[in-house]
């Protein structure tokens, strides 16, 4: 542990980490459990690693809670993932403050329940003038239609006449885009065993290192996490260089 932490504060290379949170249902079913029992134990995970972020003294820890596909998966899931998501934030929001987290959701919130998006908006409130993490919670989000609302919003400007083609680089692009405040990623971590990236901030990871793991959601804890860190060390970034 203290190895870890001493190559995040030498080498400051490493500031945020995005990961693909995958497996809640194929362990469940390992436990002869209904998937609704694997989401549960994936919240302790989360909440690991949350408290792993805070030690590390990460600057950005983004999470990938439920994509825009999710939505093909049965009502009784989906009602009871909208659910669990309602009660932890209900249940967090003293945590979020006395750790100094700052909870930022990204993706379309307008298709979630009422009460669900009226929550997210409070708690976005309570922790915005917080410094201590960055926690970005992607909820509803597809990387594609990320891209599709950024071209929307910038045809809308051209329309205006507030900005012209020419304004349009990667620079002035990626401000219409989700975590556009927020510095770049360093690493992405997919639990679960797949190798793909499941539509999940395309345009934003293009030079982010990618760490898979065999190891299921609900199993990956601070040793698997420590091992995902030590092998970004291991890699040379050259950016195109």
């Amino acid at each position: 542990m203290k190895n870890i932490i001493n190559l995040l504060y030498n080498k400051p290379s490493l500031q945020h980490i995005a990961i693909i949170m995958d497996g809640n249902r194929r362990w469940a079913k390992k436990q002869g459990k209904n998937s609704l029992y694997g989401h549960k134990a994936g919240v302790y995970t989360v909440k690991k690693i949350i408290d792993l972020s805070l030690q590390f003294k990460l600057k950005v820890l983004t999470l990938y809670a439920f994509s825009s596909e999710n939505w093909k998966r049965t009502k009784e899931e989906i009602d009871f993932l909208m659910n669990l998501f309602q009660n932890i934030l209900i249940n967090e929001i003293k945590n979020f403050k006395k750790h100094n987290i700052n909870i930022n959701f990204i993706g379309n919130k307008n298709k979630l329940n009422i009460n669900l998006q009226k929550l997210i908006m409070q708690i976005e409130y309570l922790t915005k003038k917080n410094t201590a993490l960055q926690l970005n919670i992607a909820i509803n989000y597809g990387g594609r239609q990320d891209i599709i609302c950024g071209i929307k919003n910038i045809i809308k400007k051209i329309n205006k006449q507030q900005i012209s083609l020419k304004d349009i680089n990667e620079k002035t692009f990626t401000k219409y885009l989700e975590l556009h405040n927020s510095i770049p990623i360093d690493l992405v971590i997919r639990t679960g065993g797949e190798m793909r990236i499941s539509n999940f901030l395309l345009w934003q990871i293009a030079y982010a290192e990618l760490y898979f793991t065999n190891i299921l959601w609900p199993d990956f804890n601070e040793q698997h996490f420590l091992y995902a860190i030590q092998n970004f060390f291991k890699r040379q970034r050259r950016f195109g260089k």
